[in-house]
């Protein structure tokens, strides 16, 4: 039997503490997770904030969205030398040291520290590799960071646009019948406002962004839905100090 509420997280980066403290507002009996990507970089735990997501997967059936750096990972792990500058300054460090549990990154070039992490965590860049795109559920989309809104059908949106795509989502014309619930942007950006990480409504709140920049000083938020709308909100306070976030 299907559950009839879904209570979908953001954008976590490594924010292991505030998942788990997050995760106490879940009823695993009737509510359905969602993890709206970006597990990993920048925050301090990004590996255990994977292996955490691949057991509400398992043991729950959690949906765990791809993210924009889930895929940046897995960029890097094809071109290492290529992508170094780029992914080690986007968090990127914080995820390969976490893996390797000690400064990895220090010690040994990027080659071969992308093929010790090819070697020696298969399962986990699986798990990545095999994330879905989005979850449609009711007359709700969770996303990580959009869709494509002048297509006629917005499923037709390229990969890339479903967790990358910023300014044309959010000021677009949302002429669906569904409700986006999505991450990927921090809230104070949408909100115009810095430091103000609540969680952000279109106009017509047909779209709702929930990444309160949780690694940077922010919040972790959780929303509950059902088919007449929202249950709930549940924001837990970033422990990490804050810090300038960079999109």
């Amino acid at each position: 039997m299907d559950k009839d509420t879904v209570f979908a997280i953001g954008d976590i980066h490594g924010s292991i503490n505030e998942l788990e403290t997050l995760l106490k507002q879940w009823n695993p009996d009737n509510e359905r997770l969602v993890l709206l990507g970006d597990l990993v970089d920048r925050g301090e735990n990004p590996y255990e904030v994977l292996i955490r997501a691949q057991q509400l997967e398992k043991e729950d059936g959690a949906v765990v969205i791809l993210g924009n750096h889930e895929q940046m990972l897995l960029d890097w792990l094809e071109q290492p030398e290529f992508k170094q500058a780029y992914y080690y300054g986007q968090g990127g460090l914080e995820t390969i040291n976490s893996f390797f549990k000690f400064e990895i990154t220090n010690k040994r070039g990027p080659n071969e520290v992308a093929q010790l992490m090819k070697e020696q965590f298969e399962a986990e860049l699986q798990f990545i590799k095999s994330r879905p795109l989005y979850f449609e559920w009711q007359n709700y989309v969770f996303v990580h960071a959009g869709v494509d809104l002048n297509l006629e059908d917005w499923k037709e949106t390229t990969d890339k646009e479903f967790y990358w795509i910023r300014d044309e989502f959010h000021y677009g014309k949302n002429e669906t019948d569904k409700t986006f619930i999505f991450g990927h942007t921090p809230t104070s950006i949408l909100h115009k406002t810095e430091g103000k990480f609540d969680i952000w409504y279109s106009p017509c709140k047909t779209k709702i962004c929930i990444d309160g920049a949780a690694a940077y000083g922010g919040v972790l938020h959780g929303i509950k839905v059902n088919k007449d709308g929202i249950i709930s909100t549940h924001s837990i306070s970033s422990l990490t100090r804050s810090t300038k976030y960079e999109i």
